[in-house]
């Protein structure tokens, strides 16, 4: 995915977040605002080809001075936040580099 289309798309607010998105955003008490922003600071981690549902990313991005994991995909022409969290042990080392 580009990372140019997406930072586009959200600054034309043709973004949503999905149910998970949103369920685990109220989890780890994240706002949208701060999405938003790790988005707009962010740098691609991974790419995901198309598994049947479209192509996705991992982008890592700060809100705050803390790190945020966002998985985005498209629907139809619109972004979609899939999945967003904070990245921590043991799952990540950093928040750029996975554990083991």
């Amino acid at each position: 995915m580009n990372l140019d289309s997406i930072k586009d798309k959200l600054r034309a607010n043709e973004f949503f977040l999905s149910d998970h998105a949103d369920y685990e955003a109220a989890d780890e008490n994240i706002e949208i605002s701060e999405i938003r922003d790790a988005i707009l600071n962010g740098e691609v981690l991974e790419n995901y080809e198309d598994t049947g549902r479209g192509e996705s990313c991992l982008l890592v991005g700060f809100a705050n001075a803390r790190p945020l994991h966002i998985v985005c995909g498209w629907r139809r022409n619109r972004v979609v936040v899939i999945t967003v969290y904070l990245p921590k042990p043991p799952k990540f080392i950093d928040p750029w580099t996975r554990g083991k």
